[in-house]
């Protein structure tokens, strides 16, 4: 799942929707609520057991963090597949006993959704579902393709009718033509034509389905509740309905569940993995273990070598909730300097809370954040933020400081600037609009108005991870974001396609 619009401006790499849209959308995300980086999606399934649409519901609760604006569950009761996608989030929806009596049986797949762009409309919420020639199919996707477009308007010249405008449904399109008798087989061929980042989950009336794309950017995990298999996009949506970690879904692996019982296949060459940065930096929930690693405890680990990189001379140190909360725990221990909740975040003010007129917008970051004067009045403060994209919410929270009577505000940041936009299913700026970008260090202290400014380094981000330095040929994570090194083809953003090594090895898999 990624775009949801309708037409193209190439030179903005990306699919956009029209002017009536924008002006929905706009209205709806107040501008202090979009300087953030945004996941797109979270994915989960069950197989064979008797409670699966509700057990999935509370997975998909667990997940609400990777997506808001939407939810839906596919279910198969042995006969027939009954659907619930809904517009917003899983416990206004999937909470009462009615909707999940709609969806019986043993097997269910749910995604929980944000889109990139443009208003998310109920024709696009996921997991999608289609009649396939050898049955129903559900899928739902956690990614995006970069050669996604390419292939929806090859399909779409080919005769095939669109339902939805997510590239999503290009692999069920992709299933539905390929000349392969067994569905598995014909499943991993609609995925050798891909490329980005996905971790799928799918279902049909007699399987279970999960994949990750060859380099394992998006994650997936492996879990066990009753004896039943689960699949979910982090490991918190084991832990909320008890279910057993088993392993994480290996990058370019295609696991299948069924009543004979798992099958692993491995249809692409061994890549070595570069999972995605940011999951660990921001996305993944704090209490998750990505890769065999702690989020909560890289996040401190981040922090603390921030405190190495980046001192400043302070009297606390402050987090920017809810996101700087466990790297400035790491900064304050590394430091020396006390931690404190300067900042409180409200937790209930959503995004429609109220229509963000112009007085509305002036008040910005206060309709989510308050300051606690007691703690910063006087005192020389570290706020400490996971990024910066835009810099707005940045500059408020600086002059929410200063308002409460703050002596010095330094902002430190947990991990590098980001010069270079996201293609793999994160929401970020087109380039220009990313202030590290178009702005030197000092610009950017002054736009956001601190007494200093510093950001964590590439080679501090690895540090942090436990690697002594980044491997320049082959980088142990996707950090695009940072170094502008993309590791798959971007054909939808600028016509090239998979680099030639990464072409090689898939044809030598076909």
């Amino acid at each position: 799942m990624s775009t949801d619009a309708e037409t193209f401006d190439p030179s903005r790499s990306r699919m956009f929707p029209t002017s009536a849209e924008s002006e929905e959308s706009n209205s709806g995300k107040p501008e202090f609520d979009a300087d953030r980086l945004r996941e797109e999606c979270g994915v989960f399934g069950i197989f064979g057991h008797p409670d699966a649409a509700a057990i999935t519901a509370l997975g998909l609760h667990a997940l609400q963090h990777r997506g808001q604006e939407a939810a839906g569950i596919v279910s198969f009761d042995g006969r027939r597949f009954h659907s619930e996608r809904r517009m917003g989030l899983v416990g206004d929806n999937f909470s009462r006993r009615e909707v999940i009596d709609r969806l019986p049986g043993t097997t269910a797949v749910g995604h929980v959704r944000y889109s990139t762009t443009g208003e998310t409309i109920l024709r696009n919420v996921q997991p999608l579902f289609a009649e396939l020639e050898g049955g129903g199919f559900a899928i739902g996707h956690n990614g995006n393709l970069t050669n996604g477009l390419a292939l929806r308007r090859q399909l779409v010249a080919e005769g095939a009718m669109m339902q939805s405008t997510t590239d999503t449904e290009v692999i069920l399109h992709l299933v539905a033509r390929a000349k392969r008798n067994r569905f598995v087989d014909r499943f991993i061929e609609g995925l050798r034509q891909l490329e980005g980042a996905y971790a799928f989950v799918g279902m049909t009336n007699k399987k279970l389905l999960g994949a990750r794309d060859p380099l394992g950017i998006r994650p997936l995990v492996l879990g066990r509740l009753d004896g039943c298999p689960v699949l979910a996009s982090e490991t918190c949506a084991l832990d909320i309905i008890g279910a057993t970690y088993v392993r994480d879904v290996e990058n370019g692996e295609v696991l299948v569940f069924d009543e004979e019982g798992a099958h692993s296949h491995k249809p692409f060459p061994p890549l070595p993995p570069r999972p995605c940065i940011f999951e660990y930096i921001y996305f993944a929930r704090p209490d998750s273990v990505v890769g065999g690693r702690s989020v909560y405890d890289v996040r401190k680990a981040m922090g603390a070598q921030l405190a190495v990189e980046a001192p400043a001379g302070a009297d606390v140190i402050v987090p920017v909730p809810d996101s700087g909360v466990p790297a400035a725990l790491g900064f304050a221990q590394a430091s020396g300097i006390p931690y404190e909740l300067g900042i409180i975040r409200n937790h209930y003010v959503g995004r429609t809370f109220i229509e963000p007129t112009q007085q509305i917008r002036q008040l910005g970051v206060r309709l989510k954040h308050s300051a606690n004067r007691a703690v910063v009045n006087g005192k020389r403060i570290v706020l400490v933020d996971d990024s910066i994209v835009r810099g707005t919410t940045s500059s408020k929270i600086v002059k929410m400081m200063r308002d409460a009577g703050a002596s010095e505000v330094h902002f430190r940041i947990s991990s590098p600037p980001i010069t270079h936009p996201d293609y793999y299913g994160i929401d970020t700026p087109e380039r220009d609009k990313l202030l590290a970008a178009t702005h030197s260090l000092e610009e950017m202290r002054e736009f956001i108005g601190a007494d200093s400014l510093a950001f964590l380094s590439v080679e501090g981000i690895y540090k942090a991870m436990g690697y002594e330095a980044r491997d320049p040929v082959r980088p142990q994570f996707t950090d695009h974001c940072f170094t502008g090194e993309y590791p798959t083809g971007l054909t939808d953003q600028t016509g090239q396609q998979a680099a030639p090594r990464q072409l090689s090895l898939l044809a030598e898999a076909g």
